[in-house]
């Protein structure tokens, strides 16, 4: 079997902003509409057995609304009457009814061990849909959208042994057939974060904490034992690495005896070339996150550790990896640093429209703010799995880099999938049949700090043209966060003695419910925010 290639996300620099200065509060009002539901939504709560974190990743945070990608006027929900239920907007400031278009042939109730139905827009005419209690419909739509009056047609449908909810569907051009010709099964010890399937069909992408594998027979599968047993005796980190502002230092532990002639060190001011001892394999060579200074930067040894100091050619920037795509190191943060970085990122929100910079900072608890920056899912990784063989082809170790959401930007293309890097969240688009199989696409500035600040989130989004990202609370609560744009008026900022020419916004809309949100959407023009007995639809404006 091919061992699968260890890649890594190439960030596009243009798309940074490292001067953004935060969102300002604004009051200006965003046009709210709300749809009655004829019957209230089909939710399936959690199980006195169904407790831990996974069950409520998998249940208990599961988006109930469905946005049709093909036509995102449309948004789909079923009751629990087992109706398929459609809500079109057709005029700006007119909401019709919820009307059904499809009815599940079973009884939804009859089951107790059952899932939350869940929707798949394969195609303009296609849908995959699961009731919950283990089948799958294959429907074939017609056109859909522009107010059409939708004929849903079971084209196949097929039993499983266990409920499932869909993820992804595809469909290949052509394909005739309504028959279950090939059934693969993956399986991990945690709830993927992404799974979806190229549009060829020559593989699956799968974002999880832990890793998944092709399901074995009961002869051949591993004994859980002995894979817990190796995980203890993981190897320690070949190098520990350090950083301020100013420099970088790199550290290697040796045996005895070690001299400077067991040594060879070469700087470049964008790599870095680390061997020991003949015949000089190289034990750590690569590219460097960002330039150094490489006629200042220096090494030695101290007593039983090889010791090298990178001076940085940017000051201030905090290098989120030494090497890039290099996972056998471990970043050491002072802690006096870790709480010096979070009082630092206080200014990224914002009370007021334009507040005063010269004024004090509030008090703060720095240990509360440094809790924002906790990654429990230091493992998660991004997997390629061949389409044939589901052998993993490419990997890469995602790190601190935490999973935010997804979103489709084009329905042709798989979905994006939205990383924090550092305090931004960058969108990532998969490219299956390009050599950087993940392209960059868009960065929300200071989002992922900022989300990590909302202790109720339930849902985030974006716009499909990347024009803003959204989050909402578990009750209530929507907060909007634009990109910059230029504005119709000047601002000075006093502190740095000059003028602002674009701003970006935070806004924030209340919900006249006390129901949990259950669902949550984002279009270009629009939010759609699902309870359990009514739909809202936000309108946000893109002037600013």
């Amino acid at each position: 079997m091919e061992t699968a290639a260890n890649c890594s996300l190439r960030v596009h620099r243009p798309l940074l902003d490292p001067k953004f200065e935060g969102y300002k509060l604004s009051l200006e009002p965003l046009a709210c509409y709300q749809v009655a539901l004829d019957a209230p939504v089909a939710e399936v709560k959690l199980r006195d057995d169904q407790y831990t974190l996974d069950h409520m990743r998998a249940f208990g945070m599961y988006n109930y609304l469905h946005l049709d990608s093909w036509y995102q006027d449309n948004v789909y929900y079923v009751d629990q009457l087992g109706r398929v239920m459609n809500l079109s907007v057709t005029l700006e400031t007119a909401f019709k009814k919820a009307r059904e278009v499809f009815r599940l042939p079973a009884d939804l109730t009859a089951c107790d061990n059952r899932l939350c139905a869940s929707i798949h827009f394969t195609s303009s005419t296609w849908v995959t849909l699961s009731d919950g209690t283990g089948r799958l419909y294959l429907i074939r739509t017609g056109k859909r959208g522009n107010d059409s009056c939708e004929k849903w047609e079971i084209l196949f449908s097929g039993e499983f042994e266990t409920p499932f909810i869909i993820v992804h569907s595809m469909a290949k051009e052509g394909d005739q057939g309504y028959e279950i010709c090939k059934q693969r099964v993956l399986q991990g010890k945690s709830v993927p974060h992404y799974a979806a399937l190229e549009p060829s069909g020559d593989g699956l992408m799968v974002i999880s904490y832990k890793p998944y594998t092709l399901a074995q027979d009961s002869q051949s599968k591993y004994d859980e034992s002995d894979k817990e047993k190796a995980e203890e005796n993981k190897k320690e980190p070949l190098y520990y690495w350090q950083q301020t502002e100013d420099d970088l230092t790199v550290t290697f532990h040796l045996c005895e005896n070690f001299t400077k002639d067991d040594i060879q060190v070469h700087f470049s001011p964008n790599r870095l070339s680390v061997s020991l001892k003949d015949p000089l394999h190289p034990v750590l060579e690569g590219s460097l996150f960002s330039l150094i200074d490489h006629e200042s930067s220096t090494w030695l040894i101290k007593e039983n550790s090889l010791e090298i100091s990178l001076i940085k050619m940017e000051e201030g920037c905090l290098w989120p990896e030494l090497i890039i795509g290099d996972s056998q190191g471990e970043l050491i943060i002072d802690p006096t640093q870790s709480a010096a970085i979070a009082e630092h990122l206080m200014h990224l929100t914002s009370d007021e429209m334009n507040p005063d910079p010269n004024k004090e900072n509030p008090p703060c608890n720095a240990q509360e703010l440094e809790e924002c920056d906790i990654f429990l899912e230091d493992s998660t990784s991004l997997c390629r799995f061949d389409g044939n063989t589901l052998n993993v082809t490419h990997v890469v170790n995602l790190g601190s880099n935490q999973y935010l959401f997804s979103t489709v930007v084009d329905p042709k293309e798989m979905p994006c999938f939205c990383l924090r890097h550092d305090v931004d969240a960058l969108l990532w688009q998969p490219r299956p049949d390009q050599q950087d199989k993940w392209e960059h696409i868009s960065t929300f500035n200071a989002l992922g700090y900022v989300q990590a600040s909302k202790q109720d989130k339930k849902f985030m989004a974006c716009a499909p043209n990347h024009s803003y990202s959204a989050l909402c609370e578990c009750v209530r609560r929507v907060f909007i966060y634009r990109q910059p744009a230029p504005l119709s008026t000047v601002l000075y900022n006093r502190k740095e003695g000059r003028q602002v020419g674009q701003v970006a916004k935070q806004l924030v809309a209340t919900l006249e419910t006390h129901d949990p949100v259950l669902g949550f959407q984002a279009t270009n023009e629009r939010l759609f925010v699902l309870t359990t007995k009514v739909l809202f639809i936000i309108k946000v404006s893109t002037e600013n």
